[in-house]
């Protein structure tokens, strides 16, 4: 098993491509050990020292390390990690294991507007920032505001609030009006 290394915009992740499906449908998000109960491949990632969060797209794991330590150091054992994990057989997320399926719902008067947002997060955002590899998923919106919660390499990014204001919330005020203002959240 050969698995490449690619860096993102973010100098504290980087994402390992296993050359193989991660998940088939949806992304997962565990931004701390705590969180990676239902997924045996999380769960070894984490037991690497220094290792701070792990996100899992459709055929690419993200894995974010801590300041204090150095990519030279810990990027070997997380290979091995994913390489042990993949030759084990166990499935990367357990039964009954939650995975996300992206955005939020909505209930309320805009859900017109807001389907237009999800569309315009589906076709033209989440594929871009997929390839940095992290997501960016819609969380709410309201009176004009969009809530979106940013995922894998995008959440801490240094250049995460300029993605969102100069190149999210241009294109989402561009197609509806009715947009006035992009904000991240924390989940």
């Amino acid at each position: 098993m050969f698995i490449q290394t690619e860096s993102t915009p973010n100098p504290a992740t980087l994402k390992f491509l296993p050359g193989q499906t991660v998940l088939e449908m949806g992304t997962a998000d565990f931004p701390t050990a705590d969180a990676a109960g239902s997924s045996p491949l999380a769960q070894r990632i984490f037991a690497v020292s220094g290792v701070t969060g792990v996100f899992f797209g459709n055929d690419f794991v993200t894995v974010t390390k801590a300041d204090t330590v150095e990519w030279d150091h810990i990027k070997p054992a997380i290979l091995g990690a994913v390489m042990e994990h993949f030759q084990s057989g166990q499935p990367v997320i357990s039964e009954g294991g939650e995975q996300a399926s992206g955005h939020a719902e909505h209930t309320g008067e805009d859900g017109e507007i807001v389907n237009q947002i999800k569309e315009l997060l589906d076709s033209r955002v989440r594929p871009a920032v997929a390839q940095d590899g992290g997501d960016i998923t819609f969380h709410g919106f309201d009176r004009g505001v969009v809530y979106l919660h940013m995922q894998g390499a995008c959440a801490g990014c240094p250049s995460s609030t300029l993605t969102l204001k100069m190149g999210i919330e241009n294109l989402l005020r561009h197609y509806i009006p009715e947009v006035t203002e992009v904000r991240p959240v924390a989940v």
